[in-house]
């Protein structure tokens, strides 16, 4: 039982040390639903705080991610229309070869279509170099901004390609692909040395681009492809980092009701440790009526 005495308060000191607990778990409260987070500092939540980085560099790289695979597919877009106007070139070409390819037309009248046969072989040669997105290259058959390919062999014989990154690691399984180049050049297309200026190569010429329509259509396959699968990739990816925002959320964020239930609390207390301080504080005055009395 504490004794009635002037030097030491020991009943001031223990409301006044009340009052600094109560005064910092309400500050803490405070600081909480003021910032909306639940882990404001390591002291909050150690293990806490570590998963949530980890989880926010997660879906900051899967943000990232989506607008990588989105500009692939953009990408793609731009070369699957350059091959559609290659496409238009090569069955003019067809055609030409067929006209020329019969019997009621003069030799003149085979090299005015020649003319036109050389202009469209020209303009396929002109699109496939001069399509690019960014700078980069996939109809021209070269492998500048591109890289071979792992497993489709080595030096020359190797594919070449452009790999679109999306994934949080560096996986081949899992966190990147690569996209095809394709040589829609007249060279890379077979039609290089092709002439309609006789009746016989003409007929020849047929199976020629027939072959080169075909080659045309598998590279423009592999475009059609790859944009269906980076659009389900980009799906996947939203919903990977929605999930992962949630997740993040739950360790991260206040609960605004059961934090203000905390917070009117400690706000309570502290009203009554500085009443009692002030009361304490006034202990004091009872030794020194004694004294006034003695």
């Amino acid at each position: 039982m504490p004794a009635l005495t002037i030097n030491t308060n020991m009943m001031a000191l223990t409301a006044a040390n009340n009052l600094t607990r109560t005064y910092s778990a309400l500050a803490k409260s405070l600081n909480k639903l003021s910032s909306g987070m639940r882990i404001n500092s390591a002291a909050d939540d150690a293990a806490g705080l570590a998963i949530r980085e980890l989880l926010r560099s997660d879906i900051a790289a899967l943000n990232q991610g989506v607008r990588n695979a989105n500009d692939a597919i953009s990408m793609l877009q731009v070369m699957d229309g350059a091959a559609q106007v290659i496409d238009e070139k090569l069955i003019r070409m067809k055609e030409l070869a067929e006209q020329s390819s019969t019997g009621t037309y003069s030799d003149k009248q085979r090299q005015i279509m020649e003319e036109e046969f050389k202009a469209m072989r020209d303009e396929i040669d002109r699109i496939a170099r001069a399509t690019n997105f960014n700078g980069v290259r996939l109809l021209d058959g070269t492998s500048v901004n591109l890289m071979p390919i792992p497993g489709t062999g080595s030096g020359a014989s190797a594919a070449y390609g452009l790999k679109i990154h999306f994934g949080t690691g560096n996986s081949s399984a899992e966190d990147y692909y690569y996209v095809q180049g394709k040589d829609f050049t007249s060279s890379g297309l077979g039609i290089a040395d092709l002439t309609i200026a006789t009746q016989h190569s003409a007929q020849a010429a047929l199976d020629v681009l027939y072959d080169a329509i075909l080659t045309k259509d598998m590279g423009r396959a592999h475009f059609g492809s790859m944009m269906n699968r980076f659009e389900n990739t980009v799906t996947n990816l939203t919903i990977q980092s929605e999930n992962l925002q949630a997740a993040e959320s739950r360790i991260s964020d206040v609960d605004v009701a059961f934090e203000m239930t905390v917070f009117m609390n400690a706000q309570i207390r502290a009203q009554a440790a500085v009443a009692m301080l002030s009361q304490a504080n006034m202990m004091p005055q009872l030794a020194l009526t004694l004294l006034q009395g003695a």
